[in-house]
């Protein structure tokens, strides 16, 4: 028996009882309040509960909306008005994407999800979302993707779009230019602030941002504000991990700045969200037990006299037994079998609509769908004064298409209407268009000084601007320059370091920097004292808005686990994605709130481009800059760690992302160089990128900076060391980076010392660089014919270079070889291609294959294929090294 079968036993078994209880909450509620009832309630069930009274788990309400009818504030804007201006951008959301498909078929778009959302917009739009001026720092509004259209729609008829645009959707090559497909601000800087359209990306980024706002009201870097975060997004995309993944920490945080809309039209791409269950019960029980506030807008005004009515109690239950596969249905049947199989379950309620028609039942609209309840949702949502809000507002996927796809399984895939289906759309919404040119889906646009666009735009002038909308008013840096670290160029003496070391304490000295110190946002994943980042607890602090309310067990170490809420440092636990999204966050400052901030996110490198790709792609997209820190980076420094921890394949993934400069850092001055050099581009400069630096915890001698490096540790390669083995000696040119750097000066010394042979090592520190500088300068020769070709920045560095090259790398082969092309004689390329696996770092670096013997090994097989070394000595050289000829290849074991 069911828990709810159950309880409506015993409630009709015990009625004069129940009564009493029941007179008896009322009596309080109305003379003492709703304060005083919870305390009653909480006291009966704790009592309850200590005699062993095993009480059910209520995460959910009942299905109604929260707000009831008669609390509503009244709506302040003209309804009328707002149906019409919200019906014109149905029609040329719809229009855009019909338009595209018939001038590129396949083209794509997406019709349903506005359709089902516009409601949930256009209140936002009218009535609460705020633009950016010089007193408020605006609203963050994080668009559903596959709304775009509808946003597209309204900037037609605000005059910030042009219908050539409009035509041009998801066409952006053509004549004129288009419009992107989703909110993409790479492609679109002036308009979109926030990419949201991979699913999942746009929740978990809008909690991070309304997070960091927090973040630097504490720090005194900007005025409080009630400046809110909106998150719009659909049921279906609360699948994805990343949508309610960090819900609890908007609990946990308090972010009463934070506003979750979830349109819950009951439909992922294909079908029903939870056909057999509840997506807004499950949601509810979700962000409540997360510590949210939960308003549900299910049902329209016109269900409100039904719920009030005697029987209203047995429809309210009837609304309990229903399944999201049966609310679709009741869309697509319509008013005839909603009366029997809806209605039709009880008696009461077939009574209850005997006079409606069949039109009028179909017409009983969702609540995400009435401007009032919407409304009145967001009103309390932004009164809400000590939590995070969702809003679970019940809708139709496809509402106003008819049979064309509204709330059918296809409806997401709509993309083209026929003549019959946008004449349904025109009369439904009252589009003033001529029946002789809907074939053509025309666009619609009032004139300027018609009522309509008058009254759209004083609601934006009210409001602040036009939304979306994105600023860049932040003013540049100073960083400091190379001169003013001159120090930590002279490298460390007799005493062994790693390059982890060597950022942290580069870190350090700029946190205390007066020109950007305070700007500095170091961010990290619980690792903070795998990096050897403890010393920041107390030298800034661990940023919690709350303050530190315990006492660390460490308290009386110099280094304890220090939360202040002036706290610099952000420490987000073990949570990659998290750290991405404040990095975002970070990043973008300068668009969200006019200020420079520079996040600089350290992470195990095997835990950033393969775990949280998509947010770093989502990063480059919004634009943002900063620093990504790829910690124990390397398939062999990180000895006993194993396959799921050594990383040797990051460089090759950053190399597909358009924005980022990748860098192998060998030495303590590399990463001295490169960060100083990504402050002054990025934040001086006002060059568009992200400097991802991979370090490692390998211990070495640092050496000091070699005059004049500075250039080749830009661009990506110098000259470090050059040993001579004699007079007419065979050369071979050797190319390390990272740690492998030192191993490379090993075989350097082993060839000049065993075999005679001169070399030149070449710190390599990106290899991503310099193939970008050769391939620019490729493309410029191959189109400008007529003009002296360009030398790419290799070619001068190799213009005297002799003999063969070999490359070796901690990372598999297919980073080195990204330049092959462009080394004269092509490059020999030794890498860790496989997976990883637990050992010491000699043992790992023997099975791959770029040990010091390996690395000489391989050169002097290149030397005998030149007949430089006499080739009948190979076998010999193969053992004197140590190199197992039978083992099998790494990428195979």
């Amino acid at each position: 028996m069911s828990t709810e079968t159950d309880a409506r036993q015993q409630t009709n078994g015990s009625h004069d009882e129940v009564s009493d209880w029941m007179d008896s909450l009322r009596y309080v509620l109305d003379h003492e309040g709703e304060d005083r009832a919870t305390f009653l309630l909480t006291l009966l069930n704790g009592e309850a509960y200590r005699r062993g009274v095993d009480l059910p788990f209520a995460g959910t309400t009942p299905p109604v909306n929260t707000i009831p009818a008669d609390e509503e504030p009244p709506f302040p804007g003209d309804r009328d008005m707002e149906r019409r201006i919200k019906s014109l951008i149905r029609w040329n959301a719809m229009a855009m994407v019909v338009q595209a498909n018939r001038t590129s078929h396949g083209i794509g778009g997406h019709i349903s999800t506005y359709g089902s959302a516009a409601t949930l917009y256009e209140v936002g739009f009218n009535h609460f979302w705020r633009a950016r001026t010089e007193s408020h720092p605006g609203d963050s509004v994080y668009v559903q993707g596959h709304a775009a259209p509808g946003i597209y729609a309204r900037a037609f008829l605000e005059g910030r779009l042009s219908a050539e645009k409009l035509h041009n959707f998801r066409q952006e090559l053509a004549e004129g230019g288009g419009l992107a497909s989703y909110p993409h601000p790479w492609l679109m800087p002036d308009f979109w602030e926030f990419p949201t359209v991979s699913m999942g990306l746009g929740p978990i980024m809008a909690i991070y941002q309304a997070r960091f706002h927090h973040y630097l009201v504490d720090r005194e870097l900007i005025d409080r504000s009630d400046a809110r975060v909106w998150a719009m997004l659909g049921d279906g995309e609360t699948d994805e991990p990343e949508s309610l993944g960090a819900i609890h920490l908007a609990g946990r945080e308090n972010l009463n700045n934070l506003i979750f809309v979830v349109n819950c039209n009951l439909q992922r791409l294909d079908g029903p969200v939870r056909g057999n269950g509840s997506i807004v019960r499950e949601l509810e029980g979700v962000f409540r037990g997360a510590g949210w506030n939960v308003l549900k807008v299910l049902w329209g005004e016109d269900w409100d006299p039904l719920l009030h009515s005697k029987a209203g109690d047995r429809l309210i239950q009837r609304l309990g037994e229903l399944r999201d596969g049966d609310l679709q249905k009741y869309v697509v049947e319509g008013g005839e079998y909603i009366r029997e199989h809806f209605f039709g379950k009880y008696p009461e309620l077939a009574e209850l609509v005997q006079d409606m028609s069949d039109e009028k039942l179909a017409r009983l609209r969702r609540g995400g769908h009435d401007p009032q309840k919407v409304y009145a949702a967001y009103k309390a949502a932004v009164e809400t004064p000590d939590r995070p809000t969702a809003i679970l507002a019940l809708t139709i996927k496809g509402y106003g298409q008819g049979e064309a796809g509204e709330g059918r399984n296809i409806s997401h895939k709509q993309k083209e209407l026929n003549e019959q289906e946008l004449e349904y759309f025109r009369s439904r919404f009252s589009i003033p268009i001529p029946p002789d040119q809907i074939a053509e889906a025309p666009f619609f646009k009032p004139d300027d000084e018609s009522p309509e666009i008058r009254y759209l735009k004083k609601r934006r002038v009210e409001l602040g601007g036009y939304l979306p909308a994105r600023r860049d008013a932040a003013q540049p840096l100073d960083p400091p320059s190379l001169d003013d670290y001159r120090d930590l160029l002279e490298g460390s003496g007799d005493k062994e370091i790693s390059t982890t070391m060597a950022f942290v304490r580069l870190l350090t000295r700029l946190l205390r920097d007066k020109k950007v110190g305070e700007r500095l946002v170091p961010i990290v994943p619980d690792e903070a004292r795998t990096f050897g980042m403890e010393s920041m607890f107390r030298q800034v602090g661990i940023y919690s808005h709350h303050g530190q309310s315990y006492d660390p067990v460490d308290r009386d170490k110099m280094l304890y686990y220090r939360e202040i809420k002036k706290g610099q440092m952000l420490e987000e636990g073990i949570t990659e994605a998290g750290c991405m999204s404040s990095f975002i966050a970070a990043g973008t400052s300068r668009m969200t709130y006019g200020l420079h901030m520079i996040p600089i996110f350290m992470f195990y490198s095997m835990f950033g481009f393969q775990r949280v790709g998509d947010l770093i792609w989502a990063a480059c997209d919004a634009r943002a800059r900063g620093f990504l820190i790829g910690g124990t980076s390397g398939r062999t420094t990180l000895a006993g760690e194993g396959l799921q921890h050594q990383d040797g394949h990051s460089l090759l993934l950053s190399a597909a992302y358009p924005t980022i400069r990748s860098y192998d850092v060998a030495t303590a001055y590399d990463a001295v160089v490169l960060t100083l050099d990504g402050m002054k581009r990025m934040f001086h400069d006002d060059e568009e990128c992200i400097y991802y630096l991979t370090i490692q915890n390998e211990n070495h001698i640092m050496p000091a900076m070699p005059p004049g490096a500075e250039a080749g540790i830009r661009k990506g390669i110098y000259k470090f060391s050059t040993q001579e083995a004699g007079q007419g000696a065979p050369v071979v040119q050797l190319l390390g980076s990272g740690s492998i750097l030192f191993d490379v000066v090993k075989a350097q010394n082993l060839l000049a010392e065993q075999y005679g042979v001169s070399s030149t090592v070449w710190n390599v520190t990106s290899y991503i660089e310099l193939r970008r500088d050769a391939m620019d300068c490729e493309r410029w020769s191959r189109l400008h014919p007529d003009d002296k070709p360009r030398q790419p920045y290799l070619d001068t560095v190799f213009q005297d270079a002799e003999g063969p090259f070999v490359a070796a790398s901690d990372f598999v082969r297919n980073v080195p070889e990204q330049i092959c092309r462009y080394v004269p004689g092509g490059m020999t390329v030794l890498g860790t291609d496989g997976f990883g696996r637990s050992d010491s770092r000699t043992a790992l670096r023997d099975f791959f294959e770029i040990s010091p013997q390996h690395i000489a090994y391989a050169a002097l097989y290149r030397l005998a294929d030149r007949g430089q070394f006499d080739r009948e000595k190979l076998v010999e050289a193969r053992k004197t090294l140590g190199i197992n000829p039978d083992a099998p290849a790494p990428w195979t074991v």
